[in-house]
């Protein structure tokens, strides 16, 4: 088995490029790394995955402003942004469903229970 390359000093490293937004592809093109390998140091090496937890909710604030910031900039493109957010922190649509029908069960039961007792 090849040793790893993997470092202690990457999380360290990793910290300020997921603040500034990094991907998980990123951050492996800057640790010259791919992302399987990236994923692999995540289950091999808690202090990793831990920087990398960390780290997501930092580029994800990051993100976050960046719409926030360009909101009246006349080039935003709302649409790009959202898309972004939903590929890369799962945002999703919110579906709701509105029940229209409603019934008193305790009326319904009682229905019933005057058609039994009548027969």
């Amino acid at each position: 088995m090849r040793p790893t390359d993997y470092k202690p000093e990457y999380c360290e490293k990793i910290i300020p490029l997921l603040k500034e937004g990094y991907s998980i592809e990123e951050i492996g093109l800057e640790l010259d790394v791919g992302c399987s390998t990236i994923y692999l140091w995540m289950e091999k090496y808690p202090e990793f995955m831990h920087a990398i937890k960390k780290g997501r909710e930092f580029s994800k604030a990051w993100w976050m402003k960046q719409g926030r910031i360009s909101l009246r900039e006349k080039d935003f493109n709302p649409t790009t942004w959202y898309m972004n957010m939903k590929n890369r922190f799962g945002w999703k649509d919110k579906t709701e469903t509105e029940n229209t029908h409603h019934h008193d069960i305790s009326d319904k039961a009682r229905e019933h229970l005057d058609s039994h007792e009548s027969k």
